[in-house]
């Protein structure tokens, strides 16, 4: 069998399959389906300062080929995942991320400051990208100069390992990675949802409460794909592919391409038990391919 063990920044994983924010919840919801402590990590639901109520009804669609989404970082906030979730995955034998989100630079630094203190959560995934919410998120996600000032505020004040979530919704992704990285980004994660909307033809009027929503699913894979390609060869820090992924395929793709590690997210709703199988199948390629490291298709895709 070969050797899946993949580093992001200092943050050690058992294999590159991870579970995308917001797809996942606390991840003890899946405990039923198969043993979490399998995945490579587990990025739990978005977490802000203050309790956020989210957007109003409705707030998700069917799309052909995917999903558009306008929850809007609905959470009970920072204090209260201190005190009752994360009781309950200090424990679990896998490494525990937090989504860390705010509606300003002060939110986000106090949110990180927060979370550093959590001797069994190892790294923070910086969110700078959703679509979803009217201040902060990918405000500061769609210029260099805000993901740049975000990004030192948190690094001075967060010595874990820090990932960055890139919004696909900017002109040029390579340049906002070029700048987090510079700023001391370890690793980035890409890509977050693309802005979408549906109209409902029969009651002419848009589907979401938000008129757009964030789209996600296979149908964004191949734009996902190109940009962690693009990116990988304009970054020196790792990269965790997401955006699509539905098997052990999809996987390789983006592992090929450049990604480092993966995450899983829309196809936890379809099949539960999804990110084991993909886990399986990355084993079994490298297997069938001779690779005895995964770590040896990372970026190996010829052109």
């Amino acid at each position: 069998m070969a050797e899946l063990n993949v580093n992001i920044g200092s943050l050690q994983m058992k294999n590159p399959v991870m579970t995308a924010s917001g797809t996942f919840g606390y991840g003890i919801e899946y405990a039923d389906f198969f043993d979490i402590s399998r995945l490579g990590g587990i990025i739990v639901k978005g977490t802000t300062v203050q309790l956020r109520e989210g957007n109003p009804y409705p707030r998700m669609a069917e799309t052909p080929s995917g999903m558009l989404n306008a929850v809007g970082l609905q959470n009970k906030g920072a204090q209260y995942f201190i005190d009752h979730i994360y009781p309950q995955i200090m424990n679990i034998g896998t490494n525990m991320l937090v989504n860390v989100s705010g509606s300003s630079i002060e939110n986000y630094v106090e949110c990180a400051e927060k979370i550093a203190e959590l001797d069994k959560i190892p790294a923070i995934e910086l969110n700078i990208s959703c679509p979803n919410v009217k201040q902060g998120g990918m405000a500061f996600g769609v210029t260099c100069h805000g993901a740049a000032e975000v990004v030192r505020a948190v690094r001075k004040a967060y010595s874990k390992t820090l990932i960055v979530k890139l919004s696909p919704n900017v002109t040029d992704i390579v340049e906002i990675a070029k700048a987090v990285e510079a700023e001391g980004a370890d690793a980035v994660s890409m890509i977050n949802t693309m802005m979408g909307m549906a109209v409902d033809a029969e009651k002419r009027k848009p589907v979401l409460s938000t008129v757009t929503g964030g789209l996600s699913g296979p149908c964004i894979k191949p734009v996902a794909l190109r940009m962690v390609w693009q990116t990988s060869k304009a970054v020196n820090i790792p990269i965790i592919g997401l955006g699509g992924i539905s098997c052990w395929k999809d996987a390789v793709e983006f592992m090929l391409a450049g990604a480092t590690a993966i995450q899983i997210g829309t196809y936890n709703f379809i099949d539960p038990t999804i990110s084991v199988k993909v886990i399986e199948g990355i084993n079994d390629y490298c297997d069938r391919h001779g690779f005895k490291s995964v770590k040896e298709i990372i970026g190996a895709m010829e052109v």
